[in-house]
């Protein structure tokens, strides 16, 4: 991708941050559900939910990033479904913003005080209307070890009946 390159984001909130993601990675906007817990899962993993057919981990952001956990909305709360390489994985947010445009020179590498874990996951910052957008890849939200961890807690949480 060069810097001239234009594309789609989807913005949301969690807590009072805003992120974004593009749009190409995201599969669908579903309300609400309550996911299906699954035993030793991390802390941040609501567990999982069925969509299209398929087990769908879902984050939650807020546990994910450190976020405080007060005030947590009880309306517009919503699950974006991304493309994560080959998988779903599900995504809790306070609210799904808007879709906008964005071209690279909007697009400010992330500080170097990011290091470790939170850089790889992040792609950029985006300054909009006053505000700071993190741009997420969410193919890299999970580790490839938590990656294997929620396939194998998935598959022990998960009915095959049909």
């Amino acid at each position: 991708m060069t810097t001239a390159t234009s594309q789609q984001v989807v913005t949301f909130r969690v807590g009072e941050e805003h992120f974004a993601a593009d749009i190409l990675t995201v599969e669908r906007v579903l309300r609400q559900v309550a996911p299906t817990p699954v035993p030793n899962l991390p802390d941040w993993m609501e567990g999982v939910i069925e969509y299209e057919s398929h087990v769908v981990p879902v984050i939650d952001l807020r546990r994910r990033f450190g976020l405080d956990e007060a005030g947590r909305p009880t309306a517009g709360v919503r699950i974006i479904v991304f493309r994560a390489g080959d998988e779903w994985v599900g995504a809790l947010v306070d609210a799904v913003l808007e879709v906008v445009n964005i071209d690279g020179a909007q697009l400010s590498p992330p500080p170097s005080l990011l290091r470790g874990l939170n850089a790889e996951y992040v792609r950029g910052l985006l300054h909009r209307d006053g505000r700071m957008i993190i741009l997420l890849e969410m193919a890299r939200l999970l580790t490839a070890t938590e990656h294997l961890e929620l396939q194998r807690a998935s598959l022990g949480g998960a009915s095959s009946d049909g």
